[in-house]
């Protein structure tokens, strides 16, 4: 398992792209991997042929240990047997073996009963019984990943059957064993006693189906309620007259997609009006450190990439205050291509100081998104569409047009500032969005 990023530590294979006899070639996608960061491709650092793949798909494993065997034809049709897991890699390997792991600890001794009290002496009244001991889980395969998992859901090791190899209990194996049995925290009982409302059982009558949320699903869910529990949430939003901008991606939208490859849409005039805006506001750049605000003096923004059934993700551009308009749209472009294909690098999604979430192309008319914890604001754009506007005419006096105007909503932590604070922020983003002149800034 390669090291993908600098925090994380394991990863679970999710898909393997190549099966035992097929040939690789170097750089060519092998597998399928997903952390807690980012699912990604990564691919053969040798060429040969698949001679073993050694962890199934499923398996979460720690950086380090031996996922498959790259080799020649002639090992391919020998098909060897795994090796244990001490044993040095064949050539070809894709990393080195995983250190091997501690025997486990000895059992714990029985404790002999006390003697009885003698008669003369009044026996002391008995303290209450202990709990007992959790079942011990000593001697069964997991990894970190799966063991917080099993712990979470409060599973009982020891009687989730492991479908890994050597009886390894992977992270589908324990969302298979609490399909049907709901947390301590979910139960009536325990939500009663926490004060928490008592949810109603799910009914699941014949024909309905269960789908175990995956990685990035289950990330996401965590993610975006400890920020509602976080975060004192408050929406603000403006209408944006988008005419200016408009007008300039009529001009020239034909020749920027002969140019660049891709077309010309609203989102990079937004990030460069935000990036503008943003220094006039610097707390709207920041995130929360316990009780201190931490303003960002880097603007390194993250654009949400809808991955369609596979979820959501975040991937940032780094120091976009310093790009102009035309870098702007070939980095979210990039980004976006990379997410969508599997190919980006868990630090790729990790260091945003601000993140805009783009629900435009969906004809969407309001949206109120979630603060992606620990920043403390992120602007939803939604649907630009021609409406009626009133205007004022040369003479002064006013007039009805047809305009592009859309909404742009600001979620934001009331923590880091308040109401004129934010409504200031999107007045200024509003004016630069208006009044710039776009034709310099595409040149």
């Amino acid at each position: 398992m390669p090291q993908l990023g600098e925090t994380v530590t394991e990863g679970t294979i999710t898909k393997w792209l190549k099966a035992v006899g097929d040939s690789v070639a170097v750089d060519e996608p092998l597998f399928e991997v997903s952390t807690d960061k980012v699912d990604s491709e990564v691919p053969s650092p040798v060429a040969g042929v698949l001679t073993e793949i050694v962890v199934p798909e499923g398996d979460t494993v720690e950086v380090g240990v031996r996922l498959a065997v790259v080799g020649d034809a002639n090992d391919a049709e020998a098909t060897p047997a795994p090796s244990p897991p001490d044993e040095p890699p064949a050539a070809g390997a894709l990393a080195p073996p995983a250190t091997p792991a501690p025997a486990p600890a000895p059992a714990l001794a029985a404790v002999p009963a006390a003697p009885p009290a003698p008669a003369p002496v009044p026996a002391p009244v008995p303290a209450a019984a202990p709990p007992p001991a959790p079942p011990s889980s000593a001697g069964i395969v997991t990894s970190p990943l799966v063991r917080k998992m099993i712990g979470e859901r409060g599973l009982d090791a020891a009687t989730i059957p492991g479908s890994g190899g050597g009886g390894r209990i992977t992270r589908r194996d324990v969302e298979a064993a609490s399909a049907n049995v709901p947390s301590a925290s979910q139960t009536p009982v325990a939500a009663a006693a926490s004060g928490a409302a008592v949810p109603s059982p799910t009914r699941v009558t014949t024909g309905d189906e269960r789908i175990p949320f995956d990685n990035i699903r289950r990330r996401t869910a965590e993610h975006m309620v400890r920020s509602k529990a976080t975060s004192a949430h408050v929406a603000t939003a403006v209408e944006v007259d988008f005419e200016a901008v408009e007008r300039v991606r009529r001009a020239h939208g034909d020749a920027f997609r002969a140019e660049e490859g891709f077309g010309l849409t609203y989102l990079p005039f937004i990030v460069r009006a935000y990036c503008d805006a943003v220094h006039t506001f610097p707390a709207v750049n920041a995130s929360v450190d316990g009780d201190t605000l931490v303003v960002h003096h880097d603007v390194n923004l993250g654009i949400a990439v809808d991955l369609g059934p596979g979820g959501l993700i975040a991937p940032v551009v780094r120091a976009a205050d310093g790009l102009r308009l035309r870098a702007v749209a070939r980095e979210v472009n990039d980004l976006a291509h990379r997410a969508r294909t599997k190919q980006l690098g868990p630090d790729e999604i990790m260091g945003g100081t601000f993140t805009i979430t783009n629900m435009g192309p969906f004809g969407t008319l309001f949206t109120v998104p979630i603060i992606n914890q620990p920043q403390v604001a992120i602007l939803a754009t939604d649907a630009v569409k021609k409406r009626p506007v009133v205007v004022e005419g040369p003479d002064g006096d006013d007039a009805i047009a047809v305009h592009s105007t859309g909404v742009l909503t600001l979620s934001w932590d009331h923590r880091a500032f308040d109401g004129a604070y934010a409504a200031s922020f999107l007045h200024s983003l509003t004016e630069i969005l208006e009044r710039r002149d776009w034709e310099a800034e595409l040149a």
